[in-house]
């Protein structure tokens, strides 16, 4: 798995799961924010092997601010596909 910026992942492990989108990458950790409780000037740095890749990459347009990326993980987190993500995610 390839951890580009942009890239929408789900949270699997500790108090904080839900979805984000990666803001970077050093080799051995992937920086996560989603714009609410992880704000984009202070993303959460997490281990790879607790994340699960979506396969959607947010534009750079949609990272610019902490609003505009709550405005596009939001269908992720609340919207009538999350649950169809959720499973898709679960079967592997």
């Amino acid at each position: 798995m390839e951890w580009k910026p942009g890239r929408v992942v789900k949270n699997l492990r500790g108090h904080d799961k839900g979805f984000y989108a990666v803001v970077a990458f050093d080799g051995q950790y992937v920086y996560i924010a989603n714009g609410r409780s992880r704000l984009l000037e202070k993303p959460k740095r997490k281990n790879p092997r607790h994340l699960a890749a979506t396969g959607t990459l947010l534009p750079a347009g949609e990272m610019a601010t902490d609003k505009k990326l709550r405005a596009a993980l939001w269908p992720f987190n609340f919207g009538a596909g999350a649950q169809d993500v959720e499973e898709r995610d679960s079967l592997g």
